[in-house]
């Protein structure tokens, strides 16, 4: 039976191997994928669709809690303090 210190440097030697034939593998495809983006003369576009950004400015809030003075924009999970509540009552009307 192998030792423990055998095999620990047969996994070392294992997740070398793995990590070569990885880097192989994908390098070849990487390849094979230029060349068809080339050939077909596709576009970031054609190949990953349109990608939406957002507009970085934040939301502004349109919820107040009167107690802590904390907001929320609507977007998203809604904070703790507006669980089981009603929306209406905490809603900003400035």
């Amino acid at each position: 039976m192998a030792r423990y210190k055998e095999l620990l440097e047969q996994k070392r030697d294992l997740e070398r191997r793995i990590e070569e034939a990885r880097r192989g593998e994908a390098s070849a495809a990487l390849e094979t994928v230029r060349n068809i983006v080339a050939e077909f003369g596709f576009t970031a576009e054609d190949v990953f669709g349109k990608r939406r950004k957002g507009s970085g400015v934040p939301a502004a809030p349109k919820y107040r809690n009167p107690e802590t003075g904390d907001t929320w924009s609507g977007r998203g999970r809604a904070p703790l303090w507006l669980k089981g509540k009603d929306l209406e009552s905490f809603l900003i009307t400035e």
